[in-house]
């Protein structure tokens, strides 16, 4: 299920639409005054398996959150370079196939644990599924590509992308769903403050 904050703007709305056709058997609810425990409850009543919420700041997406249900995690992303599928050149049409997944550079266990966490959002795809979606962690920036192809000859195949294009920052994850984000552990937290935090990276054992 994904859905946005409160009052969103066009912009927000439409790469809510967006994300929809991204994930497979996906469904979009306008958020109204929806109370985020009611969004939660709602959700894990109808066997929805994650909730999905975008933020927004004027105008431009800028968080991207991820509530496994019925039990957690949950974890937040910064969004950031998001490009929509209207922005992108030579845009392909989006196929509705289960699509393959590429996760690379998640070698650190928590990186191993961010993948899953990724990676659960998909249906497993048939093997003739010729969609493919990309998630790729260079210094911790976790960049998201949607690409369809085709095979010119038994050799080559030809890419389109398909969009959007956008990247993910984890900046926390806790235990627990949305709604308990005031008593929930934190499993993790990203400290940008430390001495040491531009020099470190944590999705990755390199």
């Amino acid at each position: 299920m994904i859905t946005t904050s409160r009052d969103p703007s066009s912009r927000l709305k439409m790469f809510a639409k967006e994300l929809k056709l991204v994930f497979p058997g996906a469904q979009r609810i306008n958020r109204g005054r929806h109370e985020v425990g009611a969004l939660v409850r709602a959700c894990k009543a109808n066997g929805v398996t994650d909730l999905i919420v975008i933020h927004e700041h004027r105008g431009t997406p800028v968080g991207f959150i991820v509530s496994h249900l019925p039990f957690g995690p949950t974890a937040y992303f910064t969004l950031c370079n998001v490009l929509m599928r209207h922005d992108i050149p030579d845009l392909g049409t989006v196929s509705e196939a289960k699509p393959h997944l590429i996760i690379h550079g998640f070698s650190s266990r928590l990186g191993k644990r961010v993948s899953d966490i990724l990676r659960y959002l998909f249906p497993v795809p048939k093997e003739d599924s010729h969609r493919v979606i990309t998630f790729a962690n260079q210094n911790d920036y976790i960049s998201f590509r949607h690409h369809v192809y085709r095979k010119t000859n038994h050799r080559n195949v030809e890419l389109t992308e398909v969009g959007p294009r956008f990247e993910l920052k984890l900046y926390m994850i806790r235990l627990g769903t949305l709604e308990q984000e005031a008593t929930a552990d934190v499993e993790w937290r990203w400290h940008p403050y430390t001495n040491t935090a531009h020099k470190r990276v944590f999705l990755s054992a390199e």
